[in-house]
């Protein structure tokens, strides 16, 4: 495997491992996120759940979402070896899909919108390269 592919293989791995943190922080504190979005309840309501409570389900849905995402990016990156031409277009496409993340870690934190920005544009630019489409579209004899 050419440096240029291994590279994206562990920059897709990496990626992904962080989306999955992201996805499972998501499920695991979906009520926090939730009363963090969309507030606390006041004193003066009666209803029994706080806004947080009622729109947990949003949060583990986009926690859920996020996971599927990690998950393609790490199949793709662990099917690397076997040189299918579709997994070069399925890694731009994750590249692609990983760009959003930067809007999303920007609202939370600056600097991590940033440092995102870098692994995303990255993962769409590596298939492309010229050892990336060789390794790729080579067929074995």
């Amino acid at each position: 495997m050419p440096q240029p592919v291994r590279n994206l293989r562990v920059l897709m791995l990496v990626v992904g491992g962080m989306q999955a943190v992201l996805g499972l922080a998501c499920l695991t504190n979906s009520v926090a996120i939730a009363s963090a979005i969309w507030g606390e309840a006041d004193a003066s309501t009666p209803c029994c759940a706080t806004p947080g409570e009622a729109n947990s389900g949003i949060v583990v849905f986009a926690g859920v979402l996020v996971l599927a995402v990690a998950a393609w990016g790490i199949t793709t990156a662990l099917k690397f070896p076997t040189r299918q031409a579709n997994l070069r277009v399925s890694a731009t496409a994750y590249g692609w899909t990983a760009l959003p993340f930067t809007l999303a870690f920007f609202q939370v934190a600056p600097i991590l919108g940033f440092i995102w920005l870098v692994p995303a544009i990255l993962a769409i630019v590596r298939p492309k390269q010229p050892e990336s489409r060789f390794w790729f579209s080579e067929r074995r004899q």
